[in-house]
């Protein structure tokens, strides 16, 4: 190996000095969105190939992938630069969010190419959550669509307050003037409600670079920036230092017995090294000993930084907590008021149950009510029971237990969630906190002398809620009637919660909708676990048709308390028996919602009783039932002296 000479000395310096000239840029994240073929991906592949981002075996790859899949002719398509699953170059279209890296001399950019399609709305929401600025494409030709408006309301919502207007494909209407402009005005009018603090209109073709790198000659009549001229110079920063401090607890270090430390990225603010934080859910007081890092402890620490936090005081700061300044506390409470964009192809439904997830924790939740939902056309607010997929709706939310969290317009980071389907985990719907809601403060859990414990010891017996679910006809409520004469003659005390007669008095004022078939068997479930905490044994007997109801019943119970009774009787034979004269109806169409004609069931995966009747008789399914629960013995030496049920 040769020594290291002067000029070798030089070259190190130099990539030193460039590589420390790269830190000291500023970053801008953005997001392209619009309407579908709208020039998205062709824009970002552009950026990319004028900037010099663009290798040669990247260039050479991109011309033959153009001649294969591309739609310009003899022209690169840039679009396939991004475009990278193959669904997406066989259709043309962007089905991802892809994110792409590049750098001009004044800046760095992160850039995201999300999808027009509506089916894909979910990937938009994703790229503009991080997004500091969203360039909104309109096709010339088209004009502001649908889907220019969806994705504006979203970026609204998602607070990105800098938008830059591009009108794309300007050489297909020959770099008229008239139709730009009116292009302008029109999205001017439509977005003026929407809280954005610039919107920059620039006409472009992305194809041939007209106005995103260089002017161009054909738009004379334009005297704003280019695009990438604009992108250097707009100014996305907040000084996040005069925000509160926050730091959500991602995991508690504890190596060995002398180090116990929590860590996480902090959300916003700073903090330094003798400083004072509150534990936002318990109120706990302390100072901060060390900010451990990589590479050694620091003095400070800002937003964006991840580190570890070493604590004066022994205080309990589980994962999904807050360390906050003591001087601005978050809000800590079980109900809000929030927006959210609907992803699933099952609507939300106001009543059901959903996981809710912060950045670091999560809750049971459920939307207790749908105020309205926004009308894309107008932003105007539309009268909703449910939300379809893709839609945007504000509405009201309650958690099973407290979260932190700071109203979304104060801070992103810690007024975000997602909500989750409890049975398939996919995530259905994505949340923006607007405000806590008082009536939360004011609603304590008064303390009781006499336990659930107590209720149940005096009446020598474990409570229990038998939930009987099938199809109307499948004799849920004949089955469950024989049940409880039984156990009322050994002395037990019973209680049922039959549906037609709940329907005649707590829930008379609920029809057979989706929507308020949840609310059914939601407030039955709040009434179950109030009887089970009497220390009743209660049957619950109710279609119940959906599993996500029947779960979030089975949450609300203690353990072991729910028991799920299926009793599996065809859909032929209810509707042969037909004992109310219901199926006649509903299959000639006279009743809408009917459980099995027009509305589905949901069976059971797992009950703890699964219940065939065909070809057995009403008694022989109760003693089915008496022999399952002997063998659970309900009745244990916890609560009685003499034996099970």
């Amino acid at each position: 190996m040769r020594p290291l000479l002067a000029e070798d000395l030089a070259v190190v310096e130099t990539v030193e000095d460039y590589l420390a000239a790269q830190e000291q840029k500023s970053l801008l994240r953005f997001l392209t969105c619009g309407s579908v073929d709208d020039g998205k991906s062709t824009l970002i592949g552009r950026l990319l190939s004028d900037a010099k981002q663009i290798f040669e075996d990247q260039l050479a790859a991109l011309e033959r992938d153009s001649r294969k899949h591309g739609t310009t002719g003899d022209d690169i398509d840039f679009a396939l630069l991004v475009d990278g699953l193959e669904a997406e170059r066989e259709q043309g279209i962007t089905i991802d969010v892809a994110y792409r890296f590049f750098a001009t001399s004044k800046r760095k950019f992160i850039v995201a190419d999300t999808p027009g399609h509506e089916q894909y709305t979910r990937n938009m929401a994703t790229g503009a959550s991080t997004a500091d600025l969203a360039i909104v494409l309109i096709d010339a030709r088209q004009g502001v669509l649908r889907q220019t408006r969806r994705h504006s309301i979203i970026a609204s919502l998602l607070g990105i307050r800098h938008i830059v207007l591009a009108v794309n494909k300007i050489d297909l209407i020959g770099f008229d003037r008239t139709v730009y402009e009116r292009i302008v005005v029109d999205y001017a009018a439509f977005s003026k409600d929407l809280g954005f603090a610039s919107v920059v209109a620039i006409p472009m073709s992305a194809r041939y670079g007209d106005n995103v790198m260089r002017k161009s000659e054909k738009t004379a009549w334009y005297s704003g920036p280019t695009l990438i001229e604009h992108l250097e110079t707009v100014d996305v920063e907040q000084d996040a230092t005069e925000k509160p401090f926050r730091f959500p607890v991602q995991y508690v270090n504890r190596p060995n017995l002398d180090f116990r430390g929590f860590a996480g990225t902090v959300a916003s603010g700073s903090i330094a090294q003798g400083d004072e934080v509150v534990v936002a859910k318990s109120g706990k007081a302390s100072k901060v000993k060390r900010i451990v890092a990589h590479g050694g402890d620091l003095q400070q620490a800002a937003e964006g930084q991840a580190v570890t936090l070493v604590l004066e005081d022994e205080v309990e700061v589980s994962r999904g907590n807050l360390l906050v300044s003591p001087k601005a506390r978050p809000h800590v409470t079980d109900q809000f008021e929030a927006n959210i964009v609907w992803f699933d192809d099952k609507p939300l439904l106001p009543g059901r149950s959903y996981i809710l997830r912060t950045e670091t924790d999560q809750a049971s939740a459920t939307v207790t009510e749908l105020k309205y939902r926004l009308d894309i056309n107008d932003f105007g607010h539309a009268a909703a029971k449910s939300l379809e997929m893709n839609e945007v709706g504000f509405c009201t939310i309650s958690t099973q237990s407290p979260l932190a969290f700071d109203p979304f317009a104060d801070n992103r980071a810690t007024g975000a969630f997602i909500l989750i389907d409890r049975l398939t985990n996919a995530t259905v719907g994505a949340g923006m906190i607007q405000h806590a809601l008082r009536r939360a403060d004011n609603i304590h859990w008064q303390s009781l002398d006499v336990t659930k414990e107590a209720r149940a010891t005096a009446k020598q017996q474990k409570p229990a809620v038998l939930w009987f679910t099938g199809l109307s006809g499948s004799g849920k409520s004949t089955i469950a009637n024989l049940l409880e004469k039984k156990l009322h003659a050994s002395g037990r005390h019973t209680y049922i919660l039959d549906g037609d007669n709940i329907r005649h008095g707590l829930n008379r004022d609920l029809g057979f909708s989706e929507a308020d078939r949840v609310e059914n068997i939601r407030r039955v479930a709040e009434v179950a676990r109030l009887m089970a905490d009497a220390g009743l044994i209660v049957l619950v007997s109710f279609i119940s048709p959906f599993r996500a109801e029947r779960r979030m019943a089975r949450e609300l119970m203690g353990p072991g308390e729910f028991v799920e009774v299926f009793v599996d009787t065809s859909f032929e034979e209810c509707a042969a028996r037909d004992p109310k004269g219901l199926y006649a109806r509903a299959l000639k169409g006279e009743i809408k919602n009917f459980t099995g004609v027009d509305s589905p069931y949901e069976a059971p995966e797992n009950p703890e009783l699964h219940l065939q009747t065909l070809g057995r008789t009403p008694e022989e399914m109760v003693e089915v039932l008496e022999g399952w629960l002997r063998e659970r013995d309900i009745a244990d030496q916890q609560y009685d002296d003499g034996g099970g049920i």
